[in-house]
């Protein structure tokens, strides 16, 4: 059987009749919406980085067995410099596919979808009507974008927004971009929950993806996939940190993450 490359963002369990997407109001204008939205994006995201957290990412071959996990620390070294800590990483037993580097890049910057001021213009963004998710007001946009560079992942979708803190509370889609003519991935969709953190940001929370990959070559590959983000502390710019029983005081560094083959 050949080798093929799994997608990167591992996810995509769509929850059908959840959020159904409703008529825009008259009074809405979703380019204000989008503006303060992607303001408080901004914001989120710089916040974000000032926290601490540990990532668990479990992704199944459906058919086989097959199984990838990794539990990191994103934590802070003594100097302050943010880095990650993987403290959990069996080998790998996946039969049917492996892991790329857009997986990678998918799983830390497309699965936890951020959409700020600054990459508003690589986007179009269409407004597709005001909705209630889990009782929460959102806004609900249809994302893709606009021009795609080599060597860069995005986001191709539907967001949710808070109708109140314009904040990002959900995604569902996948990540796209410029592959080599020559290469033969399957990117999965994926849907992405965020909880409000410190009362304030909305952080995301919890991954999944449920579906079958589907390649070039003509091989089906069923996975499911979880992620999750939990424990997220406030960095407050102490000398030591000590996470669980993970990072031990006065320990000035970790190992860099195993590398996947």
């Amino acid at each position: 059987m050949r080798t093929i490359v799994l997608s990167a963002a591992l996810a995509a369990l769509y929850l059908p009749g959840l959020c159904l997407p409703g008529r825009a109001a008259d009074d809405v204008k979703p380019d204000e919406i989008i503006r303060k939205f992607a303001a408080k994006e901004l914001e989120f995201s710089q916040a974000r980085n000032n926290y601490t957290y540990r990532q668990s990412v479990k992704m199944e071959e459906v058919e086989g067995g097959g199984k990838w996990e990794e539990v990191a620390d994103i934590i802070f070294t003594p100097e302050g410099k943010r880095m990650e800590k993987v403290v959990y990483s069996p080998v790998i037993s996946l039969h049917h596919v492996q892991l790329s580097p857009e997986d990678v890049q998918d799983l830390r910057n497309v699965q936890p979808f951020v959409l700020t001021t600054p990459e508003i213009p690589d986007y179009d963004i269409q407004y597709l009507g005001k909705e209630k998710l889990d009782e929460i007001g959102c806004y609900s946009f249809s994302v893709k974008p606009k021009k795609m560079v080599a060597g860069k992942r995005y986001f191709e979708g539907q967001i949710w927004v808070d109708d109140r803190d314009f904040q990002i509370v959900k995604t569902y889609g996948k990540g796209v971009g410029i592959l080599k003519k020559s290469s033969d991935q399957a990117f999965p969709k994926f849907e992405t929950y965020r909880e409000q953190i410190d009362g304030k940001y909305w952080f995301p929370t919890y991954t999944t993806a449920k579906d079958t990959l589907r390649f070039k070559s003509g091989q089906n590959v069923p996975i499911r996939m979880t992620v999750k983000y939990q424990d997220y502390k406030k960095y407050e710019g102490r000398s030591t940190i000590k996470f669980g029983d993970v990072v031990e005081e006065g320990k000035p560094g970790a190992p860099p993450p195993a590398k996947k083959k």
